[in-house]
């Protein structure tokens, strides 16, 4: 067996675990039919393509805190270009409803995504099962500064630096961008001298306001009890008994006029046949950046169900990338 092919089936196999450990939490999955619901504003995607497979760059795994008896990394993926000029930063944020992260689980597809011209940042956070929230946003906020601040190590431009997510890492990539000023939810002693700016994000059908999840869910889906991954988030408590603790990591709490002009473009992409994070979370969400002046659009994938291949076409990617282009410095 070739390494190329140990490589593919540890892939495939961490998918899995990932699938079985993130998702068997929130219930029994089935199609679900398009939900009618309408943002203010918004555009439909429905039609798209498929790269081919590309030629890979490299990956490293680089420690950047200790914490609660683990090692967390940041895996820096670095394109198959040269380029004399430092390359922009993309952090990314692998979704797993909050529990152990795969970071195999979109490799391939962000090592074609870096020949775009990218230094990609792949941010494991500490799992629910280890550490209470904040712990994973603080993790979150503590990589870009530790990459921030070892830019130079890793040929990055620490002026154009952007963040992606999906599902729970688009909830993490949404907070990141929102909350840079609050302060129960960061860890300044921590390369504290660093920038979290980020120049915009981007988030994959994200969780937006987890008091509102059971609100449009399937009756099979469980958002809301003591074990759900929101529960589980808080160290296993009802989620509607406790509304002013679990609310803070709701992204739609930090939606404020008075910030809207200070805070990074946003883009909120989410297919409405979503079965697992409802697509009205992302409609809602949306709404509220909209009626408070921010800087976003927001796309709906027709027919896209969480994580579905139209997420991963060359049309969305192209999408990302001309607003990452767009907006640097």
């Amino acid at each position: 067996m070739t390494e190329n092919m140990k490589h593919s089936f540890i892939i495939i196999a961490a998918l899995l675990l990932s699938s079985q450990t993130a998702f068997g939490q929130w219930g029994q999955f089935k199609s679900i039919d398009p939900s009618p619901a309408k943002a203010k504003v918004m555009t439909t995607l429905d039609k798209f393509t498929y790269p081919d497979e590309p030629q890979f760059p490299t990956y490293r795994d680089v420690v950047y805190a200790h914490r609660d008896s683990m090692d967390l990394h940041v895996r820096i993926i670095t394109p198959g270009i040269r380029s004399e000029k430092p390359l922009p930063c993309i952090f990314f944020i692998q979704g797993a409803a909050w529990f152990k992260q795969s970071l195999d689980q979109k490799l391939s597809y962000l090592m074609g995504f870096s020949q775009r011209g990218y230094v990609i940042a792949m941010i494991e956070h500490r799992p629910s099962t280890t550490a209470k929230y904040p712990a994973q946003i603080q993790d979150v906020k503590s990589a870009v500064r530790f990459v921030r601040e070892n830019a130079g190590r890793y040929h990055i431009d620490p002026v154009n630096m952007f963040i992606w997510g999906d599902s729970s890492g688009g909830n993490m990539a949404l907070l990141e961008t929102l909350t840079q000023d609050v302060p129960s939810l960061d860890t300044p002693e921590e390369y504290g001298k660093q920038s979290l700016a980020v120049n915009a994000c981007v988030a994959f059908y994200p969780v937006t306001d987890v008091l509102r999840m059971q609100e449009f869910a399937p009756d099979y889906m469980d958002h809301i009890s003591a074990n759900s991954p929101t529960g589980t988030l808080f160290g296993h408590i009802p989620v509607m008994e406790n509304p002013d603790i679990v609310k803070t990591v709701s992204p739609i709490e930090y939606v404020t006029k008075s910030k809207a002009s200070s805070t990074a473009p946003i883009i909120i992409v989410t297919g409405n046949r979503d079965n697992v994070v409802p697509y009205e979370q992302s409609v809602i969400m949306a709404d509220k950046l909209e009626d408070n002046g921010y800087d976003y659009k927001f796309y709906k994938i027709e027919g896209g169900d969480h994580g579905s291949r139209e997420f991963w076409s060359a049309e969305v990617s192209g999408l990302v990338d001309d607003f990452f282009k767009a907006h640097m410095k």
